[in-house]
Order: structure tokens, then C-alpha cells, then sequence
């Protein structure tokens, strides 16, 4: 049963799914802009979950309230996130974004102890330390490692985190009264598409979309991978807490530098990087193993 499985392996196996999809994204940003890309990965999203919408859904969820919490969400993300996502790949590289956008963690388990209630463990307060310190790191102007991006590009990555987090706890709360992950993630990626088209068509500065690239594949199997990722993380969140759901997710930058290294082969790992990925995940995995 799936109410048997730990939340934070549902955590695990998004973090996982979540960095491929941030390769792939990548891989297409290399044959047309962050913007196109973003529309076809949202709406690919929202295409697979109305193929699978006949095997989950009920009509009573339409009548609950609790859809306008859902659909919400689909304004901010991923509509927001990822454009602001993508736009940190391009400026800072997957890996360096990846590990940045590993602050999620520090605003979810800020506010499911705050508005939720949960409890607060010291194990999780000094993981919760290890990720802003690898922040702070990466932030950090040293004389080493040479930085080749402006500081306010920081702003991306962290500005994703800051909305997925607030994301994910209002998803939590939906689903007190509508306890299915998959309508969940239908009804905000729906949502979300409906406004990413909406801003592609209207925008003068948007470019064609070139369909004879690579592009819109990669952007397409990203979106498709970033779906189940989402819905992984959706059923951790119905069947365990915040805190301890969100912070295994945070885990994704050790698969986003693997992938780099041993897959993509797309990116030189600066000393600087690699240190704050590795004081990332045992902090993570202090938090999830010790809660």
C-alpha cells in the first residue's frame, strides 16, 4: 500500500525526478529561449494529467471549495517558478541553481511549523542550518573561484524556492478537504498553461517557437518528467508533514551534479559548488533520517 511508504522517499524520488527534468530543460535551452520552452514544459504537464484525469477523477472534487486553493497555486506555479527556474539555469547553470533553489527546505519548514503546527526537532533546525550556510557559500564573492554571474541572479533560483515551498503547504492544505495528488496537480497545471499561453501570445518580445529543433523534445520530456515528480511529492505531502517531506526533496542538487558529471557532461564543477552541495545533502538527510 502506498500509505505504508515512508512520505520521505515520495520526497527522494521528486528530487530525483526533479533534476532530470532541470537537465533536460537545459539540453533545450541550448535551441530556443527559456520562455517558449517554460510554455511547452507547462503544458505538456497539464496535457498528461487530463489523459490520466478519467482513472482519478470524481465530479465531487469540482464541487469542493477547496479547488480554488488548487487553482491558486496554478497562478504562481509553475507558471512563475519555472520561468524564474529556467532563467536560473541559463545565468547561473543547473547545478549552482539547483543547489541554491535547495533553500525550499528553510521556508517549508518554516511555515508548516508557523501555520501548520507541526513540530520542530533539533535534528531539523541544524539541518535546516546546513542548507542556508551552503547558501551563503555560493553567495559569497571569494578570490578563488571566479564568479561569472551578477549577484542579483541569485534572486532566480531563491525566488523559486520561496514560491514552490508556499506551494507545496497550500497544496497540503487542498488536500485536507480533496486528498487526491494527482487532481491537485491537474488543476494547477491547468491553470498555469492557461496563463503561460495567454503571456506567450500577447507578449511582442516572444519568440517563434522553432518545432523542426531539439528544443520543444527536451522541453516536452522535461515537462513530462517534472509531472510525475510533482505528483510523487503530492502524495508525500497527503500522507506525511512538511517537514519532513519537503527537505528530502531538497536532495536534488546531488542527483542535478551527478547527472552533470556522469550523463549530461555539460558543466565544469567549480571547489566552491561541490562544497556547498555536500554540506546540502547530509543536511537534508539529517533532517529526513533524524526527524
Amino acid at each position: 500500500m502506498i500509505q505504508d511508504i515512508p512520505p520521505p522517499i515520495f520526497g527522494l524520488i521528486a528530487g530525483m525526478l526533479f533534476a532530470t527534468g532541470a537537465q533536460m530543460q537545459n539540453l533545450g535551452l541550448a535551441y530556443m529561449d527559456s520562455r517558449g520552452g517554460t510554455m511547452i514544459t507547462i503544458c505538456v504537464s497539464a496535457l498528461a494529467l487530463w489523459l490520466l484525469a478519467p482513472f482519478y477523477m470524481k465530479l465531487e472534487y469540482w464541487l469542493n471549495p477547496a479547488i480554488l486553493i488548487f487553482a491558486f497555486i496554478g497562478i504562481i506555479r509553475p507558471s512563475l517558478s519555472t520561468n524564474l527556474s529556467v532563467s536560473g539555469m541559463r545565468m547561473l547553470g543547473p547545478t549552482l541553481s539547483s543547489t541554491l533553489a535547495s533553500v525550499s527546505p528553510v521556508f517549508g519548514v518554516t511555515l508548516g511549523v508557523l501555520w501548520l503546527g507541526e513540530s520542530l526537532s533539533w535534528s531539523s533546525a541544524f539541518g535546516t542550518l546546513g542548507v542556508v550556510l551552503a547558501v551563503v557559500l555560493l553567495a559569497k564573492k571569494g578570490k578563488v573561484v571566479e564568479r561569472t554571474w551578477p549577484v542579483w541572479a541569485l534572486a532566480f533560483p531563491i525566488g523559486a524556492a520561496l514560491i514552490r515551498s508556499s506551494s507545496h503547504v497550500f497544496t497540503k492544505v487542498g488536500m485536507e478537504s480533496i486528498p487526491e495528488p494527482l487532481f491537485a496537480a491537474l488543476i494547477g497545471f491547468t491553470v498555469s498553461s492557461a496563463i503561460t499561453l495567454v503571456l506567450h501570445h500577447t507578449r511582442r518580445t516572444s519568440q517563434p517557437v522553432p518545432w523542426r529543433s531539439r528544443g520543444p523534445f527536451w522541453f516536452a520530456a522535461g515537462g513530462l518528467t517534472m509531472t510525475v515528480a510533482v505528483m510523487s511529492l503530492n502524495t508525500g505531502l497527503l500522507y506525511g508533514k512538511v517537514v519532513h517531506v519537503l527537505p528530502a526533496v531538497a536532495v536534488s542538487p546531488v542527483f542535478t551534479m551527478l547527472l552533470t558529471i556522469f550523463v549530461f557532461k555539460r558543466e565544469v564543477l567549480t571547489t566552491r559548488v561541490v562544497m556547498a552541495v555536500f554540506l546540502v545533502v547530509p543536511s537534508i538527510l539529517f533532517i529526513t533520517l533524524n526527524r
